[in-house]
């Protein structure tokens, strides 16, 4: 089975999420998403697969989610989907896809219920 996960080695979450996978005898590969960040098709297919809205794995912690007033409900998801190819880091980590399931891997223990999701 195919393992993803969209990561950012300096966020603790994100490697606690990466070391979860690998003690489960998972070998994922491993997208710094900051230097390789997932076209708009990616990551509609990667909302697809978590049941989740653009608005839904938006940081607003430590990015520019406020400055862009991204917030604003009269946003449109193209133009969310805008700010996040200009700016990468607005999107929440670790995003872990694993088969024809995907998890925003937050708190860490999430990806625990993926792993036992993929296995039925």
């Amino acid at each position: 089975m195919e393992v993803k996960i969209y990561h950012n080695p300096a966020c603790g979450t994100s490697r606690n999420v990466l070391a979860a996978l690998r003690e489960a005898g998972y070998e994922p590969q491993v997208i710094e998403y900051l230097k390789n960040p997932p076209d708009r098709a990616t990551l509609k297919e990667l909302l697809r697969r978590m049941g989740k809205h653009v608005r839904d794995v938006l940081r607003k912690r430590g990015t520019p989610y406020e400055d862009m007033k991204l917030g604003d409900p009269a946003l449109s998801d193209d133009e969310i989907f805008a700010a996040i190819e200009q700016h990468p880091i607005l999107i929440e980590r670790p995003i872990v896809a694993m088969g024809d399931k995907a998890a925003l891997c937050r708190p860490a223990e999430t990806v625990k219920d993926l792993i036992a999701q993929s296995k039925t």
